[in-house]
């Protein structure tokens, strides 16, 4: 992958928490009827409190987020490519989990039920559970952010 080029950069905004997607569509309704070159807008899930924005200039950004409710101030200096590339990457969400691991289930029709793993499967992104308060231990296919990790361990093989 290329580095941003020598016209643009990517700059970081201060959102007040829990308003960064708001922050992030207001921008991109301003950069529109004001045609300014913003290029890209992210609000990443794991970073509260900020989101990123591509733009030629700090000067552009500094203009947009001006008049915005609950766009706070332009963080200093700029961010390269390389430094948010891992918010580009989709995570996997069975990642982490190990078979032998005791879960919980936080949604469906079992929710709040603990279970231990008893097989993933990587590529649907899916693990086949056994639940404890079951009479009979039945298999239950679950999605893999339907679950939350109590206990990791592996089985002996």
């Amino acid at each position: 992958m290329n580095d941003v080029s020598e016209d643009g950069a990517i700059f970081v905004v201060k959102t007040t928490a829990n308003q960064e997607r708001a922050v992030a569509n207001l921008i991109e309704k301003v950069a529109k009827k004001e045609h300014l070159n913003i290029r890209a807008i992210l609000a990443p899930d794991e970073l509260r409190g900020y989101i990123l924005v591509e733009a030629e200039g700090p000067e552009i950004v500094e203009q947009v987020i001006q008049t915005l409710p609950h766009a706070r101030t332009m963080v200093k200096g700029k961010s390269s490519f390389a430094e948010i590339e891992h918010f580009l990457t989709p995570k996997l969400t069975v990642t982490g989990i190990t078979e032998g691991s005791i879960v919980e289930l936080i949604s469906g029709p079992f929710k709040g039920e603990k279970a231990r793993v008893k097989r993933i499967d990587e590529a649907r992104e899916e693990i086949t559970v056994e639940l404890f308060e079951a009479m009979v231990p039945i298999p239950v296919t679950v999605r893999g952010d339907n679950v939350r990790i109590l206990k990791r361990e592996e089985v002996e093989k």
